[in-house]
């Protein structure tokens, strides 16, 4: 048997496990930034394409090698992430600390949800552009599998809390549930939270109620 296997199989274990306990490891996100491709290009120069550095938790997504400057009213944040691959819209998720340093006081949102969000300069090597919106504090959410969602009972949408134990054990409310075939089990806070309640990445939460169900199919 293979390593491919052997680790497919391993992730499979654990993964049934996590779900009869309704356990989700936790992954603490730094600041970082999603480019359009028109918005590479200017930054990076024409036709220029990310270079992937590694490949993040959630399928097909990945850390570029390429990193860009911040630049706000107050201050501004060097060598922040870029990830790919490119998507329709740039959108740079940064902690409320990162706005203090910034000057600019970034809105709790859902990924994608930029409409009226706050301004932000990006400086990269070939270039500077200013963005009307598109800086926000990125909302603490769970990725989930559709199996995972069978089997935790819960839908796309959904707000549930989400207990973690430790010496600095915490419960946080609020939790957007994000449910696609496409996603891997993994709840993600910013670096912010994730300092205040002494959390590393792979801590295990427990889902512990749903808050707020969306409305499927009539329910």
């Amino acid at each position: 048997m293979n390593k491919e296997k052997i680790r497919v199989i391993v992730e499979e274990m654990i993964r049934n496990s996590l779900q009869k306990s309704k356990l989700v490891p936790i992954a603490a996100s730094n600041r970082h930034i999603h480019l359009s491709p028109e918005h590479v290009e200017r930054l990076f120069g024409r036709g220029y394409e990310l270079t992937k550095l590694k490949d993040l938790s959630q399928p097909k997504q990945f850390a570029a090698k390429e990193t860009v400057t911040l630049i706000g009213p107050k201050g501004k944040i060097q060598n922040v992430r870029i990830l790919g691959p490119a998507r329709g819209s740039t959108q740079v998720e940064v902690s409320l600390f990162d706005g203090y340093t910034l000057g600019v006081k970034p809105p709790i949102r859902n990924s994608g949800d930029i409409n009226g969000s706050e301004p932000i300069t990006i400086l990269g090597p070939r270039g500077q552009i200013t963005i009307k919106e598109g800086l926000i504090c990125a909302a603490r959410h769970i990725h989930m599998h559709t199996s995972d969602g069978e089997t935790f009972g819960v839908h796309d949408g959904d707000l549930v809390q989400v207990k973690v134990d430790g010496v600095r054990g915490v419960i946080f409310s609020n939790v957007l549930i994000r449910v696609s075939p496409k996603y891997k089990l993994e709840m993600h806070i910013d670096l912010d939270e994730a300092n205040a309640a002494g959390i590393t990445n792979g801590k295990l939460g427990e889902i512990i109620a749903v808050e707020s169900r969306k409305q499927v199919g009539g329910e």
